[in-house]
């Protein structure tokens, strides 16, 4: 079962209506049981990371998902929840996952660019990622955010942007998956990714 985890964030209709449109069962729960018998894990997330991750921590759902990452299930974090696999965000100064090592920074406000970023901008994959195969570079997706990753392996860093700043955008680290835009927003490349990652 792909399974979509709720912790109280919003977006989460939209990631189960694109992984339905593409032919996939998924289910929307907060049940650490469910959690922990998923064959995929989808960790969507809008708003504040300080929020999100005290509701991570006080439901019980940070360990599980840490439990099935180390046993091997495949994880999708979207935008927030690319940025709580990381050590440590500067938005509510929160202590995160720590299963990707490298800090969540706000983007600066003298780069003479609107933050945050809402839009469409392009990106570069790493071509040796699963997660971005057929994807060519300088695709477009969506992206709506006003903190950015930096990974301090760049291993573990699967493609990049430029706003003002060149920053990480993606993450594939083993069974470990990210992207700071939306897929479930970003057409029909966004579609391919989110694919690419289900059909794993």
């Amino acid at each position: 079962m792909i399974t979509i985890i709720d912790y109280g964030a919003g977006n989460l209709s939209s990631v189960d209506k694109a992984c339905k449109y593409l032919g996939y069962e998924t289910e929307i729960t907060s049940d650490i049981n469910k959690i922990l018998s998923a064959t995929k894990l989808i960790l969507p997330g809008v708003g504040s990371c300080g929020d999100a991750m005290a509701m991570l921590k006080s439901s019980g759902i940070a360990n599980a998902v840490k439990k099935q990452i180390a046993s091997g299930t495949p994880l999708l974090g979207i935008c927030l929840g690319m940025q709580m696999l990381f050590d440590y965000s500067e938005e509510g100064e929160a202590d995160c996952l720590s299963m990707v090592e490298g800090d969540i920074k706000r983007f600066p406000d003298d780069m003479g660019l609107k933050v945050p970023q809402i839009g469409w901008n392009s990106i570069t994959p790493n071509k040796t990622s699963r997660l971005f195969e057929g994807i060519e570079e300088g695709s477009f997706v969506y992206f709506v955010h006003s903190y950015y990753a930096h990974c301090n392996n760049q291993a573990d860093s699967a493609a990049k942007a430029e706003y003002g700043i060149e920053f990480d955008v993606a993450i594939e680290k083993g069974n470990l998956f990210a992207t700071q835009f939306h897929p479930e927003k970003s057409g029909d490349t966004g579609l391919k990714i989110l694919d690419n990652f289900l059909k794993l």
